[in-house]
């Protein structure tokens, strides 16, 4: 991905840069070209970044050979269960028809693909970006349509790849019903389970592409953008529950005996009145009338309808006054947890190595199209 004419190219823009900011830091002093100097040096910057930049998957699907890149499991799910991707530019491409996507084209149905990577990701100490685009043309109803990066490595076995399959992040939107959801899922291995996001972030659902990217940095924050817009940011370890909790209820403490946390009581004055349980909660309709043509012998008894009775109050109930003795609700006190312990590698969940990238996925009602899939280190690398 960074190839040689790639970082010739770039060379020479930087080459060609630091001679001229050089030359204007030595001879030029207003104000005009000090502002040009400035922007010289953040061009140089971000060129820069770009440069040194690593690529670990890129895929457009432009071309036919996207169906050697990438792996149909064939051990998965039963051959009837499985739908069938087809290349397209969709129903609405704008002026590149040849812009080409994979779309889901089978109803209530299973998908799945996976592709290698060109190489391997260890993203300790390193930001991890992964980016895609979603449009659901069918006005999606119930299906996922998110993205997975896999470990394995030689052993990583695509024909079998599927709902099971270990992974370390998977990412992207899930709708079904009322659940309209961006997963952000990751495997942090010291736990041995894979988190789920605290707190759920929404999903486009119209039939638009939307661009899905999700930013793991080095100083264990993320961000999560729906078309370059940040919609969730944070620290891993406050989104996230990948450690053990700071603090603990102290197991040496509990409520005392005596603790009164009742705000009220009943006032030893009140006294129910004589003959309260005699009223009853109805009383016959005193506006009922019996029918004229109303046979006892043949119809039964007459009874009138029941109507509320306005003088009946409910159950008895002493009035309530406040406690004075009323100490508040007891609070637990809190210990630093002896299990807690800080992690500065919560963001390496491709420490040991990511090697793969996949979808599998179930929908209801098809028509998904996924495109401009790529993995790198850098956030500029896919705004370029």
């Amino acid at each position: 991905n960074n190839c040689y004419t790639y970082c010739f190219f770039l060379k020479n823009i930087l080459r060609r840069e630091f001679h001229r900011v050089t030359k204007l830091s030595l001879t030029q002093h207003r104000t005009t070209d000090t502002k040009k100097m400035r922007f010289s040096l953040v061009a140089l910057a971000f060129i820069a970044s770009v440069a040194n930049a690593e690529v670990f998957f890129k895929e457009q699907f432009n071309d036919e050979g996207w169906k050697d890149r990438w792996t149909v499991p064939s051990s998965w799910k039963s051959k009837s269960d499985m739908g069938e991707w087809v290349q397209t530019a969709g129903k609405w491409h704008g002026d590149d028809a040849n812009d080409m996507g994979v779309q889901t084209s089978e109803d209530a149905k299973f998908y799945g693909m996976s592709a290698a990577l060109t190489s391997t990701i260890d993203n300790t100490g390193k930001d991890l970006v992964i980016q895609y685009s979603v449009k659901h043309e069918q006005s999606i109803d119930c299906g996922g349509a998110y993205i997975k990066l896999l470990p394995g490595g030689d052993k990583f076995d695509a024909a079998k790849f599927g709902g099971d399959t270990e992974y370390s992040i998977m990412f992207g939107p899930d709708i079904c019903g009322q659940t309209k959801r961006t997963h952000v899922i990751l495997n942090y291995e010291p736990k041995g389970d894979n988190t789920l996001i605290t707190k759920d972030i929404p999903c486009e659902k119209d039939q638009v592409s939307h661009l899905y990217t999700l930013v793991l940095k080095s100083d264990n924050t993320f961000d999560v953008l729906v078309d370059n817009k940040s919609v969730r940011s944070g620290t891993l370890e406050d989104a996230f529950d990948l450690l053990p909790p700071k603090k603990i209820k102290d197991p040496e403490q509990s409520k005392p005996k005596d603790w009164v946390d009742e705000s009220e009581i009943e006032d030893p004055e009140s006294v129910k009145p004589d003959g309260y349980d005699d009223i009853p909660p109805e009383i016959p309709d005193p506006d009922a009338v019996k029918p004229e043509d109303w046979d006892d012998e043949e119809d039964g008894e007459w009874e009138g309808n029941m109507i509320d009775n306005p003088d009946y109050d409910g159950p008895w109930e002493p009035k309530m006054i406040p406690n004075p003795d009323y100490k508040g609700p007891w609070v637990h006190p809190e210990i630093d947890n002896p299990d807690y312990a800080p992690d500065d590698k919560l963001h390496a969940v491709c420490g040991k190595g990511c090697t793969h990238v996949g979808f599998e996925l179930w929908q209801v009602k098809a028509g998904t199209i996924f495109d401009d899939i790529i993995v790198t280190d850098s956030l500029e690398e896919v705004r370029i």
